[in-house]
């Protein structure tokens, strides 16, 4: 499972529907809204974000990485990569079988 977070819905649908058309992932999930308080340049920074979800094949995770980097605003995105350890196994075989091109 691969996450990451966007300042509008609309980015976070691009990203979505991005990866599901390029077999990157099987499914993307866009949660939200999300108020984030980090530091950035020195400062504490507060903003709304929206959270996406990618459930991918292992051997799809560094091509959905970089594809998410590629497009994502950001300047530093946060991109945080789960791996899951066991689940349903008809879902883990649909999500391997949606992500072959």
């Amino acid at each position: 499972m691969v996450t990451t977070v966007v300042d509008s819905r609309a980015v976070a649908d691009v990203l979505a529907a991005a990866a599901v058309a390029g077999r990157l992932a099987a499914c993307a999930q866009v949660g939200g809204q999300v108020d984030s308080t980090y530091w950035w340049r020195s400062a504490v920074e507060t903003s709304t974000e929206w959270s996406v979800r990618f459930k991918t094949a292992s051997d799809r995770v560094a091509a959905l990485v970089a594809q998410i980097r590629a497009t994502h605003p950001y300047e530093v995105p946060e991109i945080l990569v789960t791996r899951v350890e066991s689940g349903n196994p008809d879902y883990t075989a649909w999500v391997y079988e949606q992500t072959r091109a």
